[in-house]
């Protein structure tokens, strides 16, 4: 007994199949991923360090060099570019596809343990990796503007509460903040007053720093408890650093504002963002490698109610360049594209037949196998992209030419005079070797297309 035979001797269980495949297919394509194309990415991690005043030169050579020697050890790393500018080294290290990026992840953190001893002891701050592609540019660009609150007070809402959660988020590798505005006193020396008074920029930058410290003053040791004495002595605004004491002369105190200028300012003047106009802070970002962009721009979007409920009311957070928006433009174009074809095959086939009940026998083949594809791909891993809703399209066509063929078969042994079962036992088991031969013929035509280069 054949497939077809037992299929045609077994309705009821077809039935069941069936239904069993347009419910897999139906759930399927509520989960399945969105992409304009096949994910293909390589595995690429980027390593960034600072080491704030350090030349170029000096960057290249006493931090990317023994950062570069060790990640050469990592098994399947194919690619290592670094770039050194003032006070900061970026390295890109790119991967065999066939390595997972997590597991790469992990040699690359041995790496970095293992180049410390070998880094600059003035870097105070280590090295940090993120599984990100530098050239990939980002997903989402997310604003944060306000009419009442400073731009200091936006940025520190932007990097202490919005960035961290949206880096949790899966699929997102990076939230970067442009146009920082942190808040911070700006101090301008006046070379001739501080010439006039013997004070060099060094005197003047320990003084302030000492005059900013944050640090335990002592203990005091009873018979029954110690206690911690702690003065917080911190320097907040400007107008506390400006009567700050820097030195005597002469017996007379000097002032920080005598031989400097002292202004509440921001850390970067030079930076700045907006939003149709208005002075804004600008958040990035960017998704990992293996990510699926539709996705991580919809776990973006569940998150802004949170944020809203959380920050200030007079702090608005708007989507700009959304990514998504042309994928998911182009795949309902592709979509309707596939409606339209189903639509007209069935018609052409009711032309030609001019039967409703044999236009409805192919008719009904089409959203099964449609159905049942979408399953598949959800299973393998696919994604609903233009390519694999490409080849959906084509093969409706195939899926009805075997159909017709093996109806317009059944439908010549019942004008033999055969009865409808034993034509529908004859007829598919005559063009079952046909309809796999062509099948394989059709599929033996895209194989070149898996040696093409990537």
């Amino acid at each position: 007994m054949n497939l077809s035979e037992l299929s045609i001797r077994r309705p009821v269980m077809v039935v069941l199949l069936s239904l069993s495949l347009i419910l897999a297919g139906v759930l399927a394509y509520s989960h399945i991923p969105v992409a304009a194309l096949p994910s293909y990415n390589t595995p690429v991690i980027n390593v960034s360090a600072d080491l704030p005043g350090a030349s170029p030169e000096t960057m290249a050579s006493s931090v990317a060099l023994p950062l570069e020697k060790q990640f050469s050890t990592i098994g399947g790393l194919s690619m290592i570019t670094s770039t050194s500018t003032l006070g900061n080294t970026s390295l890109t290290l790119e991967f065999d596809p066939s390595i997972n990026v997590n597991e790469a992840a992990v040699d690359v953190q041995a790496a970095l343990l293992r180049a410390q001893r070998s880094l600059p002891q003035e870097m105070t701050d280590l090295p940090s990796y993120r599984k990100v592609n530098p050239a990939d540019a980002p997903v989402l660009f997310a604003t944060m503007t306000s009419p009442s609150l400073s731009l200091s007070e936006l940025n520190d809402y932007a990097e202490n509460l919005v960035a961290p959660n949206l880096s949790t988020l899966p699929g997102v590798a990076q939230v970067s903040v442009n146009g920082q505005k942190r808040f911070a006193v700006r101090v301008r020396a006046k070379p001739d007053l501080m010439n006039s008074r013997n004070l060099t920029l060094d005197e003047l930058q320990a003084a302030i720093k000492a005059a900013n410290a944050n640090t335990p003053l002592g203990t005091i040791d009873g018979p029954s408890q110690t206690l911690t004495i702690q003065g917080n002595a911190q320097l907040m605004r400007a107008a506390d650093f400006a009567d700050l004491i820097i030195a005597t002369r002469n017996g007379q105190p000097v002032r920080l504002k005598e031989v400097a200028t002292v202004e509440d300012s921001y850390q970067s003047i030079k930076a700045a963002g907006s939003y149709n106009g208005e002075r804004a802070i600008v958040l990035l970002v960017q998704r990992q490698p293996d990510a699926n962009t539709v996705q991580v721009v919809d776990a973006v979007r569940k998150l802004l109610p949170r944020f809203r409920a959380q920050l200030p009311e007079s702090v608005s957070i708007n989507l700009v360049n959304d990514r998504s928006v042309s994928i998911r433009e182009a795949i309902h174009d592709v979509n309707l594209t596939l409606a339209l074809t189903v639509v007209l095959v069935v018609l052409v086939i009711f032309l030609f037949l001019r039967r409703l009940a044999a236009t409805f026998i192919p008719a009904v083949t089409m959203p099964i196998s449609l159905l049942g594809a979408l399953s598949l791909l959800y299973a393998l891993g696919y994604s609903l992209d233009n390519v694999s809703l490409l080849g959906i399209t084509l093969a409706v066509g195939l899926v009805v030419d075997d159909a017709i063929v093996v109806l317009e078969n059944i439908v010549r042994h019942i004008e033999l005079g055969k009865k409808p079962l034993q034509a529908a036992l004859v007829g598919s088991k005559e063009m079952g070797f046909t309809i796999v031969s062509i099948s394989i013929s059709l599929v033996a035509v895209f194989i070149p297309i898996f040696f093409m280069p990537a």
